[in-house]
């Protein structure tokens, strides 16, 4: 029974992947910067979910494992952020520079 919940589990995340790449490959360029946006949005909600599993207290490797998750969605959002400021730049008409 549990080799056939992780060929599934395993199944579900390739499937996943490849119309994630496929899905991400055909945006505009145009669309880029919106797009990232809605990303972030999604990787702030994984990181409160992250802040939820490092507090908890289930046991020490969930306690871990949450801590690491919440460094990799923090350096997901701040990172995104930054691409998206630098791309909204680019669109700036007329002399101000910051």
């Amino acid at each position: 029974m549990e080799t056939s919940v992780l060929i599934t589990g395993l199944y579900v995340f390739i499937l996943a992947a490849f119309v994630g790449y496929m899905v991400i490959t055909q945006v505009p360029p145009l669309l880029h910067t919106p797009l990232m946006s809605a990303t972030n949005a999604i990787s702030g909600i994984s990181l409160v979910g992250s802040l939820v599993a490092a507090g908890a207290d289930y046991n020490p490797a969930s306690t871990i494992l949450g801590f690491v998750a919440v460094i990799c969605a923090t350096i997901n959002v701040v990172g995104g952020f930054l691409i998206t400021d630098r791309m909204l730049k680019m669109f700036r008409i007329g002399g101000k520079k910051k």
